[in-house]
Order: structure tokens, then C-alpha cells, then sequence
């Protein structure tokens, strides 16, 4: 019952898309020479034997980072799962379905991630890989926080240990406080939400310094650009949600400072 459950054979229904970042997913990133963690993690699993040449053709830099942000999505949502002490069946059903994993591609998904689960390795050396290969990109890395977020969710709560687990990733990143608090909040519906931590600003800022930071945020988190910075269409509508709190918090502000 177990080993089912610490399986990626789960029976969900998944709607009928093609994944372009899956195909090859694992001689892609090993052929473009990734190494670290994620480049020993993945060689492990073909024995350290293919052809750079073969993988390398037509591997975009688009394409680079779109398989970077799924491949860490699939290692960190790992590890992430048995932070806990367990592994949930909805955990495992929430990677599988925020990701859109088609069936044809379970396999080798599920090679990557059941490698990462049973590995000693922590995941604070596959975190600071990310960083450095989004250096720059703070929107993007903040992105995989929030479906940290949408995983851990999953089975009904955020435990304490996911918590620190996921608060520690973010730091790794470099985010700031104000930015992991914002993705935090911004998880709550709009009706129980603060709107000055989604903001990331205070109740007593003035107006022209909180609308500032509503239209910075906005730029930032725009489908738009995250699409053009790597992250993958499939897994965008947790942009988009931001978005909303990001523009219903802002909302609230004006009310709250009785702006006509």
C-alpha cells in the first residue's frame, strides 16, 4: 500500500495537452552539461552515459529554462513531500496535476522524483543551484515558492516543517521577508487576506508609495514576462492568482484610505 503511495502510478484524469518541456526532459538538461546536484541526480539515473550531441540540437535557451523550472518543480515538490515524515497521496495527485504530467511522460517524471525522495541528499544544494541558474530573475524564483505553496496545500494544510522548509528555500533565493510573506498571504482568499503584506508595505505608507508597489508587483508577476523568463505555460495560472490578490489587495487599500 506504501510503495503505491509513494508512486507516481496514481489514477487521476488529466486533461489532453502536449507537454513540450517533458519530451526528453532528462537528456535535454543532462545534454545542455548541467551539473551539481541536479546533474549528478540526473545522470545517476542513465548511468552517466549519453550523447551531448545528440540532446544538445534545438535545446533553446527558452527551452532551457522551462525545463529547469519543471525539473525543479519535480525535485523541491520531492522533498518537499516528505518534510512532514510522509508522503501523501494528494501531494503526490497535486505535483502530478499542477504540472499537467501527461501519461506518456509518468515514467521518467516519476524516475526524477522518486530519485530525489529516496536520495540523502538535502535540498538545500539543489535550491542553490536554482538560484544561481535564475540569478536575476527574483519574479521567477519566487514563482516556485508559490507552487511550493499550491503543493503543500494539497492534503489541507501547511505543516510546520513544509513551512520552514519552503521559508529556508525562499532565503536560499534570496528573497526578502516582505516577498515571502507576500506569496504567503497572497495564498489566502481575497476576503481574508492583508493586503499591506501582499503589497509587501505598511498600514501607515502613503498612497503614492503603496500604488508604487502595486504597479512594481504587477510588472512583475505578469504571465507575460514569467513566460518570457522560462516559466512554463502549464504551470501559470498560480501567476495568475497572484495577480488577482496582488489587484484585489490593492483594491483594499484604496477603500481602506477612502480614495473615490
Amino acid at each position: 500500500m506504501l510503495k503505491k503511495l509513494l508512486s507516481f502510478n496514481i489514477l487521476i484524469i488529466l486533461k489532453n495537452q502536449s507537454m513540450s518541456i517533458w519530451g526528453s526532459l532528462i537528456g535535454g538538461m543532462i545534454g545542455f552539461s548541467l551539473g551539481g546536484p541536479f546533474g549528478m541526480l540526473l545522470g545517476s539515473l542513465l548511468g552517466g552515459k549519453i550523447s551531448r550531441a545528440r540532446t544538445r540540437a534545438g535545446f533553446s535557451a527558452v527551452g532551457q529554462g522551462q525545463r529547469m523550472f519543471a525539473l525543479s518543480l519535480i525535485v523541491l515538490s520531492a522533498k518537499l513531500s516528505k518534510a512532514d515524515g510522509q508522503v501523501s497521496k494528494e501531494e503526490l495527485i497535486a505535483v502530478k496535476d499542477k504540472l499537467k504530467i501527461p501519461d506518456n511522460e509518468l515514467d521518467q517524471v516519476g524516475k526524477i522524483f522518486n530519485k530525489a525522495k529516496e536520495e540523502s541528499a538535502g535540498y538545500e544544494p539543489y535550491a542553490q543551484q536554482i538560484a544561481q541558474f535564475y540569478s536575476g530573475n527574483i519574479n521567477v524564483l519566487e514563482e516556485v515558492i508559490n507552487v511550493l505553496f499550491y503543493i503543500a496545500e494539497s492534503d489541507g494544510q501547511v505543516s510546520s516543517s513544509e513551512l520552514r522548509m519552503i521559508e529556508n528555500i525562499s532565503k536560499i533565493f534570496g528573497l526578502t521577508e516582505k516577498q515571502f510573506l507576500s506569496i504567503k498571504e497572497s495564498r489566502k482568499g481575497s476576503d481574508k487576506l492583508n493586503p499591506y503584506v501582499v503589497l509587501e508595505s505598511k498600514p501607515d505608507d502613503d498612497l503614492k508609495f503603496i500604488r508604487k508597489k502595486y504597479l512594481d508587483l504587477s510588472k512583475q508577476h505578469h504571465p507575460d514576462l514569467l513566460l518570457s523568463k522560462g516559466v512554463p505555460q502549464e504551470v501559470i495560472e498560480e501567476s495568475k492568482n497572484k495577480m488577482r490578490a496582488i489587484n484585489s489587495a490593492w483594491n483594499q487599500v484604496q477603500k481602506l484610505k477612502k480614495v473615490n
